[in-house]
């Protein structure tokens, strides 16, 4: 897989954003309150509810996580956002300036990514763009890789599912069983799938322990 061909999925939400501007559709989120949903599940990775953690938002986009948080009472969390983007690292700093922000491709500056306790990556694996299957499927587990290194208790992405009527060829559908080998062989045999909140992916939780 070329380095052009990763980068599209970055170029892809910078073209949202510039036509969308600071929304749900900006980060290319079909609806609002499933984007909230989205969240919901993404920050009951958490199993700590009494001291704080800290929390990396692993393209973090526009900050809508960090909005998210704020809005539901989330404060036991230590935030942080990364993006490859500088648009999107622009404007959630401009936003949030108290936020620290990283902006960086993980897969050529891994060493610069510092550890935490919790990371998530909210619609980072959901649309593959000019990757075919097995481009992104290599993808994925390269940014795995990398992001549970970084991690000291645990990590959560989604992907789209297998079992759909149909499945959109610019999406990343995934099968449970392909994941499932993929994490027992080389992440983490400790690991928590959701299907349960109603949409066409599903969230995963991997814990160090």
């Amino acid at each position: 897989m070329s380095d052009a061909k990763y980068k599209s999925i970055v170029q892809h939400y910078e073209s949202c954003l510039a036509k969308h501007g600071d929304s749900h559709m900006g980060v290319d989120w079909p609806n609002i309150e499933d984007a909230n949903k989205r969240y919901q599940v993404m920050l009951e990775l958490v199993r700590e509810k009494d001291h704080k953690v800290s929390l990396l938002d692993f393209g973090c986009g526009a900050s809508h996580l960090f909005e998210y948080m704020a809005t539901n009472s989330f404060n036991n969390f230590i935030y942080s956002g990364l993006d490859a983007s500088s648009s999107f690292c622009e404007l959630s700093a401009k936003k949030f300036p108290k936020n620290q922000y990283i902006c960086l491709d993980a897969l050529e500056q891994s060493e610069l990514l510092p550890q935490f306790d919790y990371i998530v990556m909210n619609g980072v694996f959901t649309e593959k763009c000019e990757l075919d299957f097995d481009e992104m499927f290599d993808y994925f587990k390269k940014m795995v890789r990398i992001v549970f290194e970084k991690s000291r208790k645990g990590i959560a992405f989604n992907v789209m599912a297998k079992a759909v009527d149909w499945e959109r060829d610019d999406l990343f559908h995934l099968s449970m069983d392909k994941l499932a080998d993929f994490l027992t062989k080389e992440i983490s045999r400790n690991f928590i799938i959701r299907n349960d909140y109603g949409l066409y992916e599903y969230t995963t939780y991997v814990y160090r322990d």
